[in-house]
Formats: structure tokens, sequence, C-alpha cells
């Protein structure tokens, strides 16, 4: 009988100050539009130092003078910090504040912050992404160093679902993803227009169509709360274990590093503790109302 192990998280990388309530100042490089509610953000150093290193599935404070704070997940690639990406909806004041930037105005950046996707781990093993709508932004850096170092894995799956098709992210890459002869995409929307030819449906429709074998595989999943039940109970009755399923949290983090309580989902902290988290560790917390 295969034994069964928790994949541990790798430890986070340090904040970008000292003081991790400390902003740094970045500049805005570029706003590039990816759908007409998300954005990327391209942010560069204002003060000659580097970008910091961050590790896939991490997040930023980013500090808009004058209005206040956000928790974005950076999403970017690993091993190229430099423009620091970090893609975003536009939902609030912030948010919509930072969709009003232009190029050469100043950002606040606290982080990185947070635990992160185990890909080291997932070495030797299949990997599954399960991404729905804005929560295939947080995925993207995993996804860049699964690829980045390809031969280490076995099957690699990339299931996706989007609201409509002009709700999609990164549809060019997308596109070249799935044009790879190494690498499973299914994309799906819950609805079509008139020029969309694939899937149409929930993304935990397509977990039954993935090709891997589910007791030697790792899942991350992240979107929102209910499409993530729904998924990791669908990876699990395929056969997957618990403890190689791993999702990312979105709560209402304001300080980013255990402070304040805002994040609070029962015993943990979602901006210290998480976001990310093997699925035995929330999973009992979504069953209770309260949370």
């Amino acid at each position: 009988m295969l034994e069964r192990r928790a994949t541990p998280i790798p430890e986070p990388a340090e904040p970008l100050a000292s003081d991790p309530m400390v902003p740094r100042p970045f500049r805005v490089r570029r706003l590039r539009k990816e759908t007409a509610d998300t954005f990327n953000l391209e942010l560069e150093p204002a003060d000659n130092r580097e970008v910091p290193e961050f590790l896939p599935g991490q997040f930023n404070m980013l500090y808009l003078f004058g209005i206040g704070e956000s928790a974005i997940s950076i999403s970017g690639d690993p091993a190229q910090r430099d423009p620091l990406i970090h893609t975003i909806r536009a939902v609030g004041t912030v948010t919509r504040g930072l969709a009003a930037l232009k190029r050469g105005h100043m950002v606040g950046v606290r982080g990185p912050f947070g635990t992160a996707w185990p890909v080291a781990s997932a070495v030797d093993h299949d990997v599954v992404v399960v991404a729905g709508g804005i929560g295939l932004a947080p995925l993207r850096p995993a996804i860049y160093q699964l690829l980045a170092q390809r031969p280490h894995y076995g099957r690699l799956v990339i299931l996706y679902g989007s609201r409509s098709p002009d709700d999609l992210l990164f549809a060019r890459e997308l596109e070249r993803w799935r044009g790879r002869f190494d690498l499973e995409v299914l994309v799906t929307v819950d609805h079509a227009t008139s020029g969309w030819r694939g899937h149409v449906g929930v993304v935990t429709s397509l977990i039954q169509r993935m090709t891997v074998d589910p007791l030697h595989t790792i899942a991350l999943t992240c979107g929102p709360e209910v499409m993530m039940r729904f998924a990791t109970k669908a990876l699990v009755e395929s056969g997957v274990a618990p403890d190689h399923i791993y999702v990312s949290m979105e709560r209402n983090m304001k300080c980013a590093i255990g402070w304040c309580g805002h994040c609070q989902l029962g015993p943990t902290f979602v901006c210290k503790d998480g976001p990310v988290f093997p699925l035995p560790q929330i999973a009992p917390l979504w069953g209770v109302r309260e949370m």
C-alpha cells in the first residue's frame, strides 16, 4: 500500500524591509489591461535596490498613498522578478485606485508574505492545477516554475474555468501552453459567446477528464471558496490524497503578519499561516457557518 505523507510547504522569503509594516517605494513601469475589470500592474524599485525573491503563491501588500492598502498575490515569474507583477481585479476602493495609475506613479509595497505552493516537493509526481477566475493569477508563478523544471515532474495538467471567454486571464499564454506536447490544458467557461468553441460548464467538470495518476498526484487549487470546495471534493473522489491537495485562501488581510486578526479563520491566520494550506488543515473550517 502506498504510504502517503504530507508535503511540506517551503519557508516564506524574507520581507522587503526589516520592519514588515514599512512599505518600500516602487514605481509603475506599465499597467496593462487583461479583461474589462482586471489588469497587470508592473512595478520597479524606486530605491535602486533589487526586486526581492519570492516564492510562487506568496503575496504583497500594495499601498496606494492617501487611499489604503490591499493584499495582492504576485503573478510574475520567480526567475524573472523585475518587473514585479501583480494581476488585480478592480473591485474596491484601493484596487480601483491602482487601476487608475499611470507610468511613473508611486506605490508602496510590503512583502513578500505567506506560504507557497509546494512546487519543489512535487518533484516526481503528476501535478494538476485547478484555477477559477482570478485564481489563475496566484497559480501562474507555480506554473512558470513547473515548466522551467519540466523533466522533474510527471504529467502536468492545467484546468481553468472562467465566467465567459471575455473573462479569460492570460489568454495568449493559455494558447501557448496548450500547444505544448508535455502539458495538458483544459479550459471551460460558465457562459459561452457566439464565437466560443470550447467546453462550457464549471471547472470541476474538467477533473474527471484529467489524465493523471491520482495516487501520485499533487493538486494546486485557487479560486472562489465555493469552487475550491467542490473542486477538492472532486479531486478526493477521483483518488487524490487529501494531504496532496493544496488550496490558496483569500480573506480580508490587513497587516499581513497576524497582528490585526482580520483574516482569522478558526485557529489560523490566512496572512501568516497561509495563504497556501494543505486541504486537511482548512477543509474542516469550510463547514462551519460562522467562518
